[in-house]
């Protein structure tokens, strides 16, 4: 696997924010970084979850 660069909330607000064309505050910047960073590392709990190859998507999604 490829290394990868550790994951920057702040470049990721630039770069989505005007692709998406929703303005971020300076004063609400610190929050949505730190949002961000909280979803990174739960991603990367469920994308670390070891699967069995046999494994295969919900049809219908029951939580």
């Amino acid at each position: 696997m490829p290394d990868t660069p550790p994951f920057d909330p702040q470049a990721l607000i630039d770069a989505m924010a005007p692709l998406v064309g929703i303005p971020v505050d300076p004063a609400f910047r610190p929050g949505v970084a730190a949002n961000l960073a909280l979803i990174a590392t739960m991603a990367n709990l469920v994308d670390g979850a070891p699967l069995d190859e046999r494994e295969e998507p919900a049809a219908v999604y029951r939580p």
